[in-house]
């Protein structure tokens, strides 16, 4: 099973009072989304499932991506690595239940906690830049589960003549 985690792009800031759930993507935050979604849209295999948070800024990241996807209470701000991983059916020490491919846009602190937790790092949590994809594959290598990071594409290093993809 492959694992690929994207976490929203820039978003606004939270003013005093305001519903987290309703922010924004910036401008630059638009950029971002746009430009990963080019190139999550050339390396997805066609059957993969996408799931995102329904916060504001999580559902224009996916929107991007020009893709069916639902929206999962279970990928909220405030969900647990345990949330999430429940939600995919990977349990950390026997791996992934299912096979193929899913896609997660989602939310620090969670996304770096499950990059910690999968893939054994001292670190509790992995900072997970704005915009940035980190992809996992689990497989059994001589009897043991192991997962594997794939790739880690952010934003910032995607060319910049992908903003005007027509």
């Amino acid at each position: 099973m492959d694992l690929i985690l994207w976490r929203h792009a820039e978003a606004e800031v939270a003013g005093q009072g305001s519903d987290d759930l309703s922010r924004q993507l910036t401008p630059k935050g638009e950029r971002q989304a746009a430009r990963m979604a080019v190139w999550l849209d050339r390396h997805l295999p066609e059957g993969a499932r996408v799931l995102a948070s329904p916060a504001r800024r999580t559902e224009q990241t996916v929107q991007a991506l020009g893709r069916k996807y639902k929206l999962r209470d279970e990928l909220v701000p405030e969900s647990s690595p345990d949330d999430v991983l429940g939600l995919v059916k990977w349990h950390p020490e026997t791996g992934p239940q299912g096979k193929g491919t899913v896609l997660l846009v989602g939310h620090q602190p969670y996304l770096g906690e499950i990059v910690s937790r999968l893939i054994g790092m001292k670190e509790a949590i992995c900072p997970v830049r704005k915009g940035s994809v980190w992809w996992l594959r689990a497989r059994l290598r001589e009897g043991s589960l192991q997962t594997v990071l794939m790739t880690v594409a952010s934003p910032d290093l995607i060319s910049r003549s992908w903003d005007d993809r027509s």
